[in-house]
C-alpha cells in the first residue's frame, strides 16, 4: 500500500472553535481541558495512492475524501477500503481524521486499562449504564458532560475540510493538483458530515462533487448510537434529547449561530426540520448521491436514510444484506470461516462505490 503523510495545522475557524470549546462543561473524569489537546489542532492526515507501474511525479487531477465513523481511534478498518478504492479508481484516497478522533485525540483514550480505571473510579461497585465499555468511555464522558461537543466537533471538522480545500486550490498539496475534482466516500457519522458539507457548501467546493455513503445518511433522530463501540445508552439518550429540543430552539441555546452550515445540520436532525429544502436537494442531486445501507444495521437503519432523502430520491439508495453475521460497527468481520464469501460481498460494495465515483 502506498501511503503519504501530510501535516495539517488548524487555522480556519480556530478562534471561533476555541471560544466555543472553552464554554463547554469539562468532562470531569477525563481530567483534561479539550482546548489544550494539541493533537487535535496539529496532526497528520494520510493519502493512499494507487499502485502504478511508474511514478511520473505529476499531481493527480482528482481525489476522494474518505470520512470515518464516530468514536474511531485508528485507521485499521479503513485502510483496506482506501486501498481497494484507490486501485479501482486510479485516484488517491484522502484519509482525513475528524475532530477528536483517530490521531487527533490523546493516546490514553485508546488505552483499555486507563479507560477501565476511569470507569471504576466513576461508578465503583454501583450500576453502570447500558453498553458502557472502555472502548466508548472517553466519548461517552465528553458528550454526557456537554452534548454540544458533538456539533462543535462536526463544525470544526468542516472548517478543517474547507482549509484542506483551500490548500488544494492554492496548489499547496504535494500530490493533488489545484484543479482536481474532489468526491467523497463516507461511512457512518462521516455521512452526516458529508450531507452538511453538500447541502450547505458555503464556499462552493462541493457543488459538483459526488457523494457515496455506506451505512450512512440517516436523520439524526432515527440513528441508534447506543453501542459498546460508540457510546453508552445514557449518553445517547442525553445527546438525542439535547439536539431534538434545546439545540433547535435558538431562544434556549445561546451557542446557536444560525448560519447556513448550522441550518444544514439542523435539517438532518428530524424529518420536519427543513424538510422541503432538504428533500429538494436530494431529489435534484440524485445523480451525484449514492447510498448502500445494510438490512441488519441497527445504528443507521435504511428507514432513517429514506426519511432524510425523501421518497422521490429513493432511487439513489440500495439496501444490501450479507449471508454472514455482521454489524454496523463491523460490516466485514475478519474470521477464518467463509473468507471467500466475505471477500465477495466486500468487493460487491466497493465495486458499486467505485463505479459510482468513477
Amino acid at each position: 500500500m502506498n501511503i503519504s503523510t501530510i501535516r495539517f495545522v488548524e487555522r480556519l475557524g480556530k478562534d471561533e472553535i476555541l471560544r466555543k470549546r472553552q464554554e463547554t462543561s469539562p468532562a470531569m473524569f477525563l481530567g483534561c481541558l479539550e482546548e489544550q489537546i494539541s493533537e487535535n489542532t496539529s496532526f497528520d492526515y494520510f493519502i493512499v495512492t494507487p499502485d502504478r507501474a511508474e511514478n511520473t511525479g505529476s499531481k493527480y487531477n482528482s481525489a476522494v475524501l474518505l470520512f470515518h465513523g464516530l468514536n474511531e481511534r485508528n485507521w485499521d478498518k479503513y485502510l483496506p477500503w482506501a486501498e481497494y478504492l484507490a486501485n479501482k479508481l486510479d485516484r488517491p484516497i484522502i484519509l482525513f481524521p475528524l475532530s477528536m478522533h483517530i490521531n487527533r485525540s490523546p493516546q490514553s483514550w485508546s488505552n483499555p486499562r486507563a479507560m477501565q480505571k476511569l470507569i471504576n473510579d466513576e461508578f465503583g461497585e454501583g450500576p453502570r449504564t447500558t453498553n458502557l465499555s472502555f472502548l466508548n468511555y472517553a466519548l461517552s464522558a465528553r458528550l454526557k458532560s456537554d452534548p454540544f461537543r458533538f456539533y462543535l466537533s462536526g463544525r470544526e471538522s468542516i472548517y478543517n475540510v474547507y482549509q484542506l480545500m483551500n490548500e488544494i486550490r492554492g496548489g499547496r498539496n504535494k500530490l493533488i493538483s489545484r484543479e482536481a475534482g474532489i468526491d467523497i466516500f463516507a461511512y457512518s457519522i462521516g455521512g452526516l458530515l458529508s450531507q452538511v458539507l453538500l447541502t450547505s457548501d458555503v464556499q462552493g467546493y462541493f457543488s459538483e462533487s459526488k457523494l457515496f455513503m455506506f451505512c450512512a445518511g440517516s436523520l439524526f433522530n432515527e440513528m441508534n448510537g447506543s453501542s459498546k463501540m460508540i457510546m453508552d445508552g445514557e449518553t445517547f439518550e442525553t445527546l438525542t434529547n439535547y439536539f431534538t429540543t434545546k439545540f433547535i430552539y435558538p431562544q434556549h441555546e445561546r451557542r446557536i449561530l444560525g448560519d447556513n452550515l448550522e441550518q444544514a445540520f439542523i435539517s438532518h436532525i428530524a424529518c420536519h426540520l427543513g424538510k422541503e429544502k432538504r428533500e429538494a436537494f436530494y431529489r435534484n442531486n440524485m445523480h451525484r448521491v449514492g447510498i448502500i445501507s445494510l438490512k441488519q444495521d441497527m445504528v443507521i437503519p435504511t428507514s432513517g436514510i429514506l426519511s432524510a432523502i425523501g421518497q422521490d430520491a429513493r432511487g439513489c439508495l440500495e439496501e444490501m444484506d450479507f449471508p454472514f453475521h455482521y454489524s454496523h460497527e463491523i460490516p466485514f468481520p475478519v474470521t477464518k470461516e467463509n473468507a471467500a464469501e466475505r471477500k465477495y460481498f466486500f468487493e460487491k460494495v466497493f465495486d458499486r462505490a467505485a463505479e459510482f465515483l468513477g
